[in-house]
C-alpha cells in the first residue's frame, strides 16, 4: 500500500518527522550540558529546539493524519492509532516543557525530567512507526508494482541533441 501523503512515490510524513526529532533530542543534550553546570547559553539553545521540534511535529502530523485515514486493516489501524496518540502526548510533553523553560525558576530541574520523558515517548512512537513501515508495509510499494506502473505508461521520447 502506498501512501496517499506521497511526492512520487516518497511519502511526505516519514520525510517531516526527522526534524522534530533531531530537534528534541538535541534540546535533551542541551539540558543535560545544563544540569551539569553549562552556560545558560545551552538553556536558551534548548528553548529553541523545543519550539521548532513543535512546529516541525505538527507539520509532520498533517500528512502523516492523512496517511492514517487511508488505513483500513484493523491491526494496522490499532498501531497507528498508538503511534499517532504517542505523538500528541509527546507534543504536549514538549508544550509543557517550553512553558516550564518560561514560568519556572532557573534552577528547576522541569526542563531535563521533561525532555527525558518526551524523547522516551518518540522512542516508543518511532519503534510503532518502524513496526507499521518495515514489519507490516504500510506506505511501502512493492518494486514490481513501480514497474508494472512504469510500463503500463508510454515510453518517453527523447533527442539526443
Amino acid at each position: 500500500m502506498s501512501s496517499p501523503a506521497s511526492i512520487k512515490n516518497h511519502p511526505i510524513h516519514p520525510m517531516l518527522v526527522a526534524l522534530p526529532i533531531g530537534l528534541w533530542v538535541f534540546a535533551l543534550v542541551c539540558d543535560i550540558v545544563v544540569a551539569a553546570g553549562g552556560s545558560p547559553a545551552w538553556s536558551t539553545a534548548g528553548s529553541y529546539c523545543v519550539t521548532a521540534g513543535i512546529v516541525g511535529a505538527l507539520l509532520a502530523a498533517v500528512p502523516g493524519f492523512v496517511d492514517y485515514l487511508s488505513i483500513h486493516e484493523a491491526e494496522m489501524k490499532r498501531i497507528a492509532t498508538y503511534h499517532m496518540l504517542i505523538n500528541l502526548g509527546a507534543v504536549l510533553i514538549f508544550a509543557v516543557n517550553l512553558w516550564s523553560r518560561v514560568a519556572a525558576p532557573e534552577n528547576t530541574a522541569a526542563p531535563l525530567v521533561l525532555s527525558i520523558v518526551g524523547v522516551i515517548g518518540i522512542l516508543i512512537s518511532g519503534w510503532l512507526g518502524g513496526e507499521m513501515v518495515y514489519v507490516k508495509g504500510m506506505a511501502v510499494q512493492a518494486v514490481e508494482d513501480l514497474s508494472r506502473q512504469q510500463s503500463a505508461r508510454p515510453p518517453e521520447t527523447r533527442r539526443a541533441a
